[in-house]
Order: structure tokens, then C-alpha cells, then sequence
């Protein structure tokens, strides 16, 4: 090794030329090495602290959130480089003690009830309905099946089928999962369901031929679907129907199935059934979608098919087909250099990727971004490889809450979501990817409490950041852009100064979820916040509360609370 070293040394003192040049590509190299991880995506908060003193800006004062979070014991010390939250809070961190097993010893009947009240609790996702007789040659449940022996569990068959849009989900044999549109048998007894789930001994998986039956409670309507269609829900008929919806034809045997074909068939992205008529057309001003009624008065059986509701002549059951919408689908850049950068912003996890999406197909111009995402890029955001100050973007979407970048802006779109859903999106992102989800170890594990100490805080001072130093700021929070798409994308379009058509905002409508939503059921069996944390995170929300409401804003929404 010596002599090697010699002999370099050597070559290096004839040729300096080379030696000098091999070492400005050594540098080279370091330097793209430390730039591509400054562009991983990850946001980056400025981390001096300030004191309550400090903190107190024009209209918004200190709120006391420093006392707030001593409630509130985390995982672990932030890790050194490692920037999580802005600098109105403090947090240390201490491992959650493990919360011990209840036991319950009673019969198949209360072992099922309470496997399924912790989660009805959680968000109604999946109502048990009974148990109901199989056969081995007539499935009471005629979609998708499978089997795990050794770890099936009630959740994991309600997720499987709740993926692939199926209503109901059925257990049988301890181990068997079946998934289906329409219940297809009679009622059993329920003493007849007393096999345990070979996953978890705590719940019942029905029985030999018997199954126990869950109705899927989709927390989105549009998630509700049939085969390959999406229910939109009962409306009364428009005044004009022929114009609204332009292709029907009669059919006396009808069925879901049959109408849905047919507007596909027709290259329609709506299929309304109208009793013995299938009708197909766009949503449109003549028939928006807005107005629901109830479905009980569209609960007119199918001549076809008895488990299956058609509508009628006054009531249509609308279904929204495979066939693409193309109304909103052209993107392009600003054909000019944009005069005002307008900032999309929001806390990671609060739903900007698919703020994004609805911006794009509302506007027709693409968002960018203050950060580089390759995935985002191959998924159709071409905006994302522009520099974010180039200009030819309609926003810019970022996750800082500093100062300096924050006064980059001229405007901005503040999104805001409840932290208890936006901390595990994000963790869900962070360790499973855009629509992954981070797997049990990681929640059970260290890397749970540690985020959550780290991010929890970040929450509030980002929106008090942007509340503080943005110029013009409109807030929109994630659940009323959820609930309420129509109106709340016309304030979003209407700050970006763009004049959006009523019918593309409709087609917008149609095609929210894009490519980046999470489908099924939350990948978690029980709730992931402990005590300590729901406190801390209770007092982050009373605050964001309280300075909205300071600058004549509505508060937080009410499903924040209580927790």
C-alpha cells in the first residue's frame, strides 16, 4: 500500500494538471451529491426559537402555546440536522408506555360487537348487518374471494373489498373473505357465526356456510361503487331531460349493469336510471349534481334484478361510468409569464398534491413547485421540473414556514385539514409513498411518537406563519374543499385570476380523486394517539383556532373537536 501511495505521489508531481483536475471532480461530485438531497421533497423550516416576546406580531399575539405542549411526552429528541417544525414551539420527547390488552371472554355474539364498536366509533366505515347463509355452489357474495388460514382478520377483509368498491364484506370459516354488490341469501342465526378470526381471536369470522356480513360505510359518496361504476346518488329529474341527459334508450329488463354498458358503450361518464330507461349524458348547469335527494325515493327494484335499485321516471339513480370526461383534461403552461407568484400552502399531509389536481383541471395550467417530486413529474405534474419562480405556472405548491419564503410570495392559498388526519397522511407518505401506507412496525415502533412530537407542532405554526407574514392570504381548509368541492375551488380560482366555466368545474366534480388518493379503509386497527398526544394536539388546534378567529376568519371546522 505504501509503495502505491509512493508511485501516486509521484505521478501526481510530473502531471498537476491532472492531479487538479481530478480533484475539482472530486468536489463536483460532493456538491451534486449535497444539492440532490437539499431537492428530496422535503420541506425545510427555519429553526432559530423564539421567545413568546418575539413571537408577538401585528394582530397576532402570543397565544400561550408553549405551556400548551408540556403535556405532551414524545418518542424521542429531535434527530440533530433534522428540521420539523417551526420556531413557536418547543417539544421534548419520551417513549408512550404501552397500553395493555383488554380481554373479553364472552360469547361469539359480544366478541363481533366489540370488534366493531371501536371502529364505528372511529368513522362508521363498515355496519355488521348479520349473519346470512352460504353455499359452496351459490355464493351468497359473487365478487371477489380469498383466503388467509393463519391471519385473517374483520378489518382486512372490510379493507380488501372496500378497495375494489364492493358494498359488502363477508367472513366465513374463521379465514374466508368474500366481497359483493347484493346480498344474494336468507338470515341465519347468530349463534350459527361462532368461528374466531384465525388473525384476531377477539372477533368473529362467521361459520361453516355462514358468513358474517359487513356494509362497507364509505366515509366519500363517490367511493360508493358498482363493478367498475361510481354512485353519484338519487336526483329528481331535470326540467329538460332530453338536453341534459341527450342518449336513453327503454329497457323492460333493466339493470345496473345493463344501463351502466350502455353509456359506456356510448362514450357518456353518467348513466342514469330512470325505471325502464337508462339515460346517459355530462353533468352540466341543466343537471349539476348538487342537489340529493333521498334515496329511498330511487328504491325501485330492477325488472332484472330484485337486489338492485332502478329509479323512476320523477327519481333518477345516477352512476358515473369508466368513460373519461375530457371537458377538463387540456393542461398547458401560462402562455405568459405570470406577474404574481401565488403560493399553494399547506402543512405536509393537508391534501396540497390533490389541491393541485383540482387547480389544473379548474384552470387548465399547471401548478409548480417549491421543491422537485420525480413521481409527481411521471404522474402528469409537469410544472413540478420548473424552477418555482419561472413563471409559467398558475401556484406554487410549498410546505416552508419561514419568513423569508413566505414573503416570496405576493398571494397565497392557505389549505388547512384537521392535524389528526394531515400527521397520518403525512406518516403514511413518509414511509409507504404517495398512496402507501406505512406498515405496522413503523406504527408500533419508535418512528410514530417521534413524528408525531416533531411534526405536531409544526401544524399550528405553520398556519400562524402564513397568517402572519403572508400578504394575501385565503384560507380554505381540506374538509370543506371535501364537502363541499363546487364553491370552494370557485374561491381558489377566483384568487389565481383565472375565469373557470361552470361546466368545466362540473367536470372537475367528476374527476376529483385523480391519481394520488389512498383507496379503501385506513390501514390501522386501533387509534395510533395516545393521551399525551391528543392533549398537546388539542391545544395546537385551540390556537390555529383562536388566531383564524383573530383575523375575522371562521375558526377551525367542528370535526377538529373532540378528539
Amino acid at each position: 500500500m505504501a509503495k502505491l501511495l509512493l508511485k501516486l505521489q509521484r505521478y501526481f508531481r510530473r502531471k498537476p494538471v491532472r492531479f487538479f483536475t481530478l480533484l475539482a471532480l472530486y468536489l463536483a461530485a460532493g456538491s451534486l451529491v449535497f444539492l440532490h438531497s437539499g431537492f428530496s421533497g422535503e420541506p425545510r423550516v427555519p429553526g432559530s426559537p423564539r421567545s413568546p416576546a418575539a413571537a408577538e406580531g401585528p394582530g397576532l399575539p402570543y397565544l400561550g402555546v408553549m405551556q400548551l405542549s408540556r403535556g405532551f411526552k414524545a418518542a424521542a429528541t429531535m434527530p440533530a440536522g433534522g428540521r420539523r417544525h417551526g420556531p413557536w414551539f418547543k417539544s421534548t420527547s419520551k417513549e408512550p408506555s404501552d397500553r395493555g390488552k383488554s380481554r373479553d371472554n364472552g360469547g361469539a355474539r359480544s366478541r363481533a360487537l366489540r370488534g366493531r364498536s371501536g371502529r364505528e366509533k372511529e368513522e362508521d366505515r363498515a355496519r355488521y348487518i348479520g349473519c346470512y347463509e352460504d353455499n359452496t355452489r351459490q355464493r351468497t357474495l359473487r365478487g371477489m374471494s380469498f383466503f388467509d388460514y393463519k391471519k385473517m382478520t374483520v378489518f382486512r377483509c372490510q379493507d380488501n373489498c372496500a378497495e375494489r368498491g364492493y358494498l359488502y364484506a363477508g367472513l366465513e370459516f374463521g379465514a374466508e373473505c368474500y366481497c359483493g354488490h347484493k346480498i344474494q341469501a336468507s338470515n341465519a342465526s347468530e349463534s350459527e357465526c361462532n368461528m374466531e378470526c384465525k388473525g384476531e381471536r377477539s372477533n368473529t369470522c362467521g361459520g361453516i356456510n355462514r358468513l358474517s356480513i359487513y356494509r362497507l360505510e364509505l366515509a366519500q359518496e363517490s367511493a360508493r361503487r358498482y363493478g367498475s361504476a361510481i354512485f353519484r346518488g338519487c336526483f329528481r329529474r331535470p326540467e329538460n331531460v332530453s338536453i341534459a341527459l341527450p342518449a336513453s334508450q327503454l329497457m323492460l329488463n333493466m339493470s345496473v349493469d345493463k344501463c351502466v354498458d350502455f353509456c359506456t358503450e356510448k362514450e357518456f361518464p353518467l348513466a342514469a336510471l330512470a325505471g325502464t330507461t337508462c339515460r346517459c349524458g355530462f353533468p352540466s348547469t341543466l343537471f349539476p349534481l348538487h342537489e340529493r335527494e333521498d334515496e329511498q325515493l330511487c328504491a325501485h327494484k330492477c325488472a332484472a334484478e330484485e337486489f338492485e335499485s332502478c329509479g323512476s321516471a320523477d327519481f333518477l339513480l345516477v352512476y358515473q361510468t369508466q368513460v373519461q370526461d375530457n371537458r377538463c383534461m387540456d393542461r398547458r403552461f401560462l402562455p405568459s409569464r405570470a406577474k404574481q407568484l401565488v403560493a399553494l400552502a399547506s402543512f405536509p399531509g393537508a391534501g396540497n398534491t390533490w389541491a393541485r389536481h383540482l387547480i389544473e383541471l379548474a384552470t387548465g395550467f399547471y401548478t409548480g413547485s417549491y421543491y422537485f417530486d420525480g413521481s409527481l413529474y411521471n404522474k402528469g405534474f409537469k410544472g413540478e421540473r420548473d424552477h418555482w419562480r419561472s413563471g409559467r405556472t398558475i401556484c406554487i405548491k410549498t410546505h416552508e414556514s419561514g419568513q423569508k419564503e413566505i414573503e416570496s410570495f405576493d398571494s397565497a392559498i392557505l389549505l388547512i385539514r384537521n392535524p389528526y388526519k394531515a400527521l397520518m397522511a403525512e406518516f403514511n407518505r413518509k414511509y409507504g409513498g404517495h398512496i402507501g401506507f406505512a406498515a405496522h412496525a413503523h406504527w408500533k415502533g419508535k418512528e410514530w411518537p417521534e413524528f408525531v412530537a416533531n411534526y405536531a407542532p409544526w401544524w399550528a405554526t405553520h398556519t400562524l406563519d402564513w397568517l402572519r407574514y403572508g400578504k394575501k392570504v385565503l384560507v380554505v381548509h381540506f374538509e370543506d374543499l371535501k364537502r363541499d368541492l363546487f364553491v370552494q375551488l370557485q374561491r381558489m380560482v377566483a384568487l389565481l385570476g383565472v375565469t373557470a366555466c361552470e361546466d368545466r368545474l362540473l367536470c372537475v366534480e367528476g374527476q376529483k380523486d385523480g391519481n394520488f388518493k389512498r383507496s379503501g379503509l385506513r390501514k390501522l386497527e386501533y387509534d395510533p394517539y395516545t393521551p399525551e398526544m391528543r392533549k398537546a394536539i388539542g391545544g395546537y388546534i385551540r390556537t390555529v383556532d383562536a388566531a383564524l378567529k383573530l383575523r375575522n376568519l371562521s375558526g377551525v371546522p367542528e370535526d377538529y373537536y373532540p378528539r
